[in-house]
């Protein structure tokens, strides 16, 4: 089956993507998880190591166990990018080329196809800023942003915001690895 990376970053639904790496490998798929410090407020590495069964990178410190940087390796490896939720300001970091972290990093050496999952309030979606963001994304190739959808925002706010649910994701998934 296909090798996979889940970029998890700092939002309320990240704790989505510990569903998301589960069924992915219970599918047979390979899942390696790297997350953004600010994802480790929301999901732990334990919990994300155990379901993805594979170790997972949350900062540079966890590059020492060869002599290939494990975002390096795994942009190599890897058959699809996933990340979820992707927030406006990994999306902008994205966009503008930024590394700041090991997904970020991961990000610039990878050269497959990319799922963003936008998970954000809806102001900040719906901020110039981040949309100008959203359309420089979708304009590269093998890109593709999945969301954000409308409902109930973390926040008590109602609006376009919220990851799309567990089903999409794992759909388009599996639809970019056919």
């Amino acid at each position: 089956m296909a090798c996979i990376v889940l970029g998890i970053t700092g939002s309320i639904a990240a704790y989505k993507a510990a569903g998301v790496a589960s069924r992915l490998v219970h599918l047979g798929h390979e899942v390696h998880c790297v997350c953004t410090p600010t994802a480790l407020q929301f999901v732990t590495p334990l919990t994300l190591a155990t379901l993805s069964r594979n170790p997972v990178t949350t900062t540079f410190q966890d590059e020492t166990q060869g002599w290939v940087p494990v975002h390096i390796e795994l942009a190599q490896k890897a058959d699809a990018l996933a990340i979820l939720p992707a927030t406006a300001n990994t999306m902008a970091c994205m966009a503008r080329g930024l590394a700041p972290n090991a997904l970020t990093s991961l990000y610039l050496a990878y050269r497959g196809p990319v799922l963003i999952f936008p998970a954000m309030n809806g102001a900040m979606w719906e901020h110039p800023a981040t949309q100008e963001n959203a359309r420089i994304l979708a304009a590269r190739p093998r890109h593709r942003i999945i969301g954000p959808a409308e409902g109930e925002l973390a926040c008590g706010a109602t609006g376009t915001g919220r990851l799309v649910d567990e089903e999409e994701i794992l759909r388009a998934i599996c639809a970019e690895l056919a």
